[in-house]
């Protein structure tokens, strides 16, 4: 990056940085990814949810240890490069933003899919998009101030849920214990951890806000501990009253759970204020989403592995505009176009690879910088691989597909210009 490109302004704390990690995570993951979870895994899903716990915990190690010896805006694509070289952190990047964008269309139509009738859903989502880009646009404060108001009602529902889910009628504690289906085994609760990490992978969003949080060496790994601590917290309490309420057999038959559970426990009321919560969630992460992928995009920018003019940064608001407004168009013609249910798996795989390289680039990190062993960085590798096993093979080979477009992108970009 050359001295005279202006910097982001460093302007939020601890307690921000870990709310807007939390806006990332309890998004509508926690609405929907429990259906196929169980479908998956059964009476297994609890064990898929601590293997997708331990697995986000040492990717976040690593995202947490590397952010703090480089405290600017790029995440895993700046990290990448520093330690492995630009072709690693290119990938990390690409995979990133091509995963993340598909995953912004998809919590804006999630937010529709609860508040709008299905005639206007598409039209209604590409509103949001522009309004959310422009709340993006206006700065990282107001992201933060609207992520702590949507973190608070999604709570809230949440809170019902489980209230709901201990007391229903019928409720059975002892369909929550974690075993192995026979029929399902191993290879199903590999699939649930996979579709139950993706819930999990918010957290990348606060190491790609380097250049903006105050003390960052220690701001960023506390923050993303802690919202992700918090996180498993509330998913398994949920977790654990939905399978108490209604079995696996009935989450997996349910496509939404939360709902069934809340108005078998609380009554009718209770299904709206669920409703409310998962479409605020979903418009967190979109929040929350949008703002990350822009500023990956602007380091990518930085470096020409993206067009530079997406380089720019408002001389205001002090946002990486250009980027965002771009996203922002590439998010709208997508919500018009595409039906991204089948995408899941797709996103998945860039956020996997995405984090392969996070843990390989922190493992090379020197004992000054070291805040976490190496075996944490092993075993987050090793996760990563064997959950991006788990996902369907259309996913992968679409997935492969799309980053090879970038990777030829950047081949053609090195030939004209002859960077290394």
């Amino acid at each position: 990056m050359s001295a005279e490109q202006p910097s982001l302004a460093r302007r939020l704390g601890t307690g921000d940085a870990v709310l807007i990690g939390l806006g990332s995570m309890i998004g509508a993951g926690i609405f929907s990814a429990f259906t196929p979870a169980a479908a998956a895994a059964g009476s297994g899903l609890l064990i898929g949810l601590g293997i997708a716990a331990v697995v986000a915990y040492c990717n976040a190690t690593a995202s947490a240890q590397l952010a703090a010896q480089y405290p600017t805006s790029g995440g895993t694509y700046v990290h990448g490069r520093e330690r492995l070289g630009p072709w690693w952190g290119f990938l990390a990047g690409w995979a990133f933003v091509i995963g993340k964008t598909a995953s912004c269309a998809a919590m804006a139509l999630t937010v529709v899919a609860y508040a709008v009738p299905a005639d206007w859903q598409r039209p209604a989502a590409v509103v949001l998009v522009a309004a959310v880009t422009a709340i993006a646009y206006r700065g990282v404060t107001r992201t933060a101030r609207a992520t702590r108001v949507v973190v608070a009602v999604t709570l809230v529902s949440l809170a019902v849920v489980v209230v709901a889910g201990l007391v229903a009628p019928g409720a059975e504690p002892a369909r929550a214990v974690p075993r192995i289906d026979a029929d399902l085994g191993w290879y199903g609760v590999l699939q649930s951890a996979g579709l139950l990490f993706f819930a999990f992978a918010g957290y990348a969003r606060i190491a790609t806000m380097g250049e903006e949080v105050r003390d960052p060496a220690r701001t960023i790994p506390r923050a993303i501990v802690g919202a992700l601590a918090l996180t498993v917290l509330v998913y398994a309490a949920v977790a654990v009253a939905v399978l108490a309420a209604l079995g696996p057999a009935g989450v997996a038959g349910d496509p939404a759970p939360l709902v069934a559970v809340a108005e078998a426990g609380a009554g009718d009321w209770a299904g709206p204020v669920v409703r409310v919560g998962a479409t605020a969630a979903a418009l967190g992460a979109l929040l929350a989403l949008m703002a990350g992928v822009g500023r990956t995009t602007l380091a990518m920018a930085r470096e020409a592995d993206l067009p530079p003019w997406l380089a720019a940064v408002h001389p205001v608001h002090r946002v990486p505009h250009r980027a965002e407004l771009a996203l922002g168009v590439v998010v709208c013609v997508l919500v018009l176009t595409v039906d991204l249910r089948e995408a899941i798996g797709f996103s998945s795989l860039g956020v996997l690879l995405y984090y392969l390289v996070a843990n390989l680039s922190a493992f090379t990190q020197g004992r000054e910088h070291r805040r976490f062993p190496r075996v944490l960085q092993v075993l987050g590798a090793a996760g990563c691989v064997v959950l991006v096993a788990t996902l369907p093979p259309g996913s992968i080979v679409a997935g492969l597909a799309v980053l090879a477009v970038g990777v030829a992108y950047r081949v053609a970009r090195l030939g004209l210009t002859g960077r290394a």
